[in-house]
């Protein structure tokens, strides 16, 4: 998706929030059809008990927004790690473009 196209897309998603009244009901369709993908996950053949069920899917949850977390964590230090590498590269890169330059006065002075 281009810039201008997500822009556009980041305007009427405000917008249409901003109308709103409650943003609970507006988003209870998308958590229950979460965690019922989690108790058909827990349970695909339904011989659980409810409470038991329960219980799986909640764990179950919880490890696929703890993999979420730690897919940021390393997605974050990754990043760092790169910007850390640029900003190697470019002082290296500065130190050779001083030692150029010297090395250009040194010849022009017939050194």
């Amino acid at each position: 998706m281009s810039t201008e196209a997500t822009l556009h897309a980041q305007v009427a998603a405000h917008e249409s929030w901003a109308q709103t009244r409650d943003r609970a009901a507006r988003t209870s369709p998308g958590r229950q059809a979460l965690l019922a993908k989690f108790e058909l996950q827990a349970d695909p053949n339904g011989v659980l008990a409810p409470a038991e069920r329960a219980a799986r899917a909640a764990s179950l949850r919880k490890a696929y927004f703890s993999r979420l977390a730690l897919l940021s964590a390393q997605s974050r230090r990754k990043a760092r790690e790169l910007l850390a590498e640029a900003d190697q590269v470019d002082a290296e890169r500065a130190d050779l473009a001083d030692h150029a330059g010297l090395v250009e006065l040194l010849s022009e002075l017939g050194l």
